[in-house]
Order: C-alpha cells, then structure tokens, then sequence
C-alpha cells in the first residue's frame, strides 16, 4: 500500500485571523494530527488518506485554544535585515549595512558587514551563511572522515525541515546550512553522526558507540542542545 503524503493548502482562524494549515494526507495515519510548523510557520494537519478534509479543518478549528498557546510559545520571525542580530558559529553577530559601501559582504568581530542594495540585504546574506555553513561542514566532513579511515562521496547542504543531516549509502552527506548558527561542538556532533552512518545505517547500538568515537566525546549534550534550541533557529529568514 502507498504510504505517499499528498499536500494542500487550508486555512483556520484564531482570533478571526486566518492561519495557513498545511494538509498533509498519509496512508499510514490513522487519526488526525494537529502540530506546529516551525520551520514554515503556521500549522500542519496530518489526516489518514480518505478522511473528510472539511470534517478534518472543523477538529482542527476546534482546537483554536490550543493553537493559540501553542503559536504564543513560538520564537518570532526574525527577518536578516540591517540591525538583526542572529549567531553565527556560538556567538551572536549584528547585520550592518553601509550605505554606498561594497556589496561584498564581511565579517568583523561581532558585525556582518555589507551595502548595496538594501531590499537584498537578506537575501544576500542568507546566501552568504549557506555558502559558509557548505564550506565549513564540507572541511569538517572530510578531514574527520580521514582521520577515521572513511571515505565521503560528496557534501551538500540545504534547508530540511525536521532533520539536521542526511547520510546515504553511496557516502554522500547533506546537512542543514542552519548548522552553521549552532555552537561548533554541536555542529561537529552533527557531522560525526552523519559520518558513523558510513559504518551502520541505523541506530542500533554499534551506531552510537561508532558515534561516540568519531566525535571523540559524548555527543548527548549537543542533541540536548538541539532538541532545545534548534526549532528556533528556522526563525532567521532572508
């Protein structure tokens, strides 16, 4: 039986403002399902294949308590504009932008400094970090897949929404480009994760301790960091 997931777009309202529900239909679920899309901001509905999509936003609607403490809890957008501050690498760092100065972008102490056009701020700067986050985690990958007698195919980076790395069989790695915000230790816990699925594709105990070598330390407190504080980090948006 397919397990395919088939997307569209739906509204409720809290407080008589409407909110962009993402419907999610599976041929696994059995009930519906009600979360938080931190990544995309508004929410995400999760319905079994054949459900009544009408009956399924009425449940939904009626949940409009719920939602609203839910979304009070939310880190708020945070677009990179001139004067955002976000962290860069466990530090935090002031987007400043020059009027009539280069459009290069660089980085002095605590400030990202850029000019040109200042509607693109955030867009170059966005574009900027992921070119960053690919060159360090490409550098890390596999200078630590050296130094462990293993062989990385490729490393990519992108902007997934519920994982922070992916590792196929063929040794190509990807990455969140978000990592490049996380403190370095918790970012390296993320690549030697990645890199000791080269060894076991699973999570299964020789997994872990395959982990814990590579990272050289335990890498719980950075997946505790993680589970904390990473659904904040999709609140930075060019």
């Amino acid at each position: 039986m397919s397990t395919a997931n088939f997307e569209s777009e739906a509204t409720i309202l809290v407080d008589g403002v409407a909110v962009p529900v993402r419907v999610l239909r599976s041929a696994r679920a059995r009930s519906y399902r009600l979360t938080i899309d931190g990544a995309r901001g508004g929410l995400r509905l999760s319905l079994p294949a054949r459900a009544n999509l009408k009956k399924a936003l009425g449940w939904a609607q009626d949940h409009e308590g719920w939602v609203r403490a839910q979304m009070a809890r939310q880190p708020a957008i945070t677009p990179l504009a001139h004067g955002a501050v976000f962290p860069l690498e466990g530090r935090e760092v002031t987007i400043h932008w020059v009027e009539g100065a280069t459009r290069t972008i660089r980085l002095e102490g605590d400030r990202l400094l850029l000019g040109g056009a200042a509607e693109s701020v955030g867009a170059r700067v966005r574009r900027w970090l992921v070119t960053r986050a690919k060159a360090v985690l490409e550098t890390e990958s596999q200078e630590l897949a050296r130094d462990h007698g293993l062989i990385v195919a490729s490393v990519g980076v992108g902007d997934p929404r519920s994982r922070w790395g992916s590792c196929a069989s063929s040794g190509a790695i990807r990455y969140s480009w978000r990592l490049i915000l996380c403190p370095p230790e918790v970012r390296r816990a993320t690549v030697a994760h990645e890199l000791a699925h080269l060894l076991h594709m699973d999570h299964s105990p020789a997994f872990h301790a395959a982990h814990r070598r590579i990272h050289g330390a335990d890498p719980r407190p950075a997946r505790e960091w993680l589970r904390v504080h990473g659904a904040g980090l999709h609140r930075y948006r060019g």
